[in-house]
């Protein structure tokens, strides 16, 4: 068991957690242990994660756990769940203040169930939604065949600009408007570019469409104003509260409109969940906040600038980015021009041997399987959070090419873990 005392940057609460677990239950102890130290001890360059804070990480284990609180504040099908209804309030008012809308419905599990509510309360079974697959950089949930998404709707996908790898919004409306779906969904997983809400907006008001916003990747950013905001465009929001945003793992719907508001309500709950995770909201509410506060806008500027560094540095080593380049938290990398036998499933290996965690990603067009995949997708959020800048970003962008370069040698590995070492502890995690 990886020794509590060892992993040296936990806050007192973490650590007086785990040696309670040491002696009540050593098993899942020391598996909690050996994470906060492989935490600890790595880089996380994956885009959708990120390092919370201590209040957000220790909310989830409070007291809130402990109650069902079926319904919504004031309309509870459970007694004693007054301070519940009020951790809601609290967690819907600052959501909607922090992004600039009239109503949050903060209780889906997820984004995808965030999604699932979206779908359920603007379409029918069968109606047609025009997204992007995928494989170009789309999310499962926004029409994947073996998904809710995929099986209950008529999916129409549009796709990139086969040469500049970007958002064609005229190759969109064309489509749009051949099609006529119902809805139109924009917000991605892998995207590296702005996304225009309004001329996406435009596209949807001509077909007499519902505009749906995916922003679980670019919250944060959009939240503290360095990506501009699906409102007033969009119809309805949907969002993850992790990645940029920095809270817990969980879902939120947003809108400004009261119909479709009231719409929501009834397909988070009954629609398609049944007792919010409390714990998990009281955490969202402390993450809302901290938000809000001005060092997470410079947070989320800095999160941009050392995506542009980490980019440029992978760049001069011989690496192709797809787009040309990145505007937010993530890039995608193209490995083959650096080595074409490279895979991204081969560099996802030899990094996490070195201490650098990272995920295969499939490039647009990418003639190789969805589990070899030509590409890395790469994000800067998590080490941001830590304090990393883009001096630092360098470095990593050396490291990177030193494992990729010498395909998994193990003696270049070792040696780079023992760097990623000496980084993470001049970088902590944040408490």
């Amino acid at each position: 068991m990886t020794q509590v005392s060892n992993i040296v940057h936990l806050d007192d609460m973490s650590q007086s957690l785990l040696k309670l677990l040491e002696q009540c239950d050593p098993e899942v102890g020391r598996i909690l242990s050996d994470e906060a130290g492989r935490q600890e001890s790595t880089l996380e360059l994956i885009a959708s994660e990120n390092h919370v804070s201590g209040a957000v990480m220790h909310a989830m284990g409070s007291w809130m756990t402990n109650k069902y609180a079926e319904g919504y504040p004031g309309k509870r099908y459970y007694g004693g769940c007054e301070f519940h209804d009020s951790i809601e309030d609290l967690a819907r008012d600052r959501a909607k203040e922090l992004f600039g809308c009239g109503y949050a419905n903060v209780q889906p599990h997820s984004g995808a169930n965030a999604n699932v509510a979206a779908f359920m309360a603007m379409c029918k079974p069968g109606d047609r939604i025009l997204s992007l697959p995928i494989k170009s950089g789309g999310h499962l949930s926004h029409g994947l065949k073996p998904n809710f998404s995929g099986t209950f709707y008529d999916i129409v996908e549009y796709d990139l600009d086969p040469e500049t790898e970007r958002l064609d919004y005229d190759a969109i409306r064309a489509i749009a408007r051949e099609t006529k779906p119902r809805m139109i969904i924009c917000g991605y997983s892998a995207y590296p570019r702005t996304i225009d809400f309004e001329a996406f907006r435009s596209i949807a008001d001509e077909v007499d469409a519902v505009l749906m916003a995916d922003i679980a990747h670019i919250a944060g950013l959009v939240a503290s104003g360095v990506h501009p905001s699906p409102f007033p465009h969009a119809h309805v929001v949907t969002t993850t509260t992790h990645k940029t945003l920095r809270g817990p793992r969980g879902g939120l719907v947003l809108t400004d409109d009261e119909e479709v508001a009231k719409l929501i309500d009834r397909k988070v709950f009954p629609g398609s969940q049944g007792g919010p995770l409390m714990h998990v909201i009281a955490a969202k509410a402390i993450a809302f906040g901290e938000a809000m506060q001005p060092s997470f806008v410079e947070y989320s500027k800095q999160v941009v600038a050392n995506a542009v560094a980490l980019a440029q540095g992978l760049v001069e080593r011989g690496y192709r980015l797809c787009t040309g380049g990145t505007e937010n938290h993530l890039m995608l990398v193209d490995l083959r021009p650096r080595d074409a036998e490279l895979t991204g499933a081969d560099a996802e290996r030899w990094l996490e041997s070195a201490g650098i965690i990272t995920n295969k990603n499939g490039i647009p067009n990418d003639p190789r399987p969805p589990m070899v995949t030509s590409g890395l997708r790469l994000g800067t959020s998590a080490l941001t959070s830590r304090g990393f800048d883009e001096s630092a970003m360098g470095h990593v962008a050396e490291l990177l090419d030193q494992v990729m370069g010498s395909q998994g040698d193990p003696k270049i590995c070792s040696d780079v873990r023992e760097q990623v070492r000496g980084m993470c502890s001049r970088f902590p995690l944040p408490h």
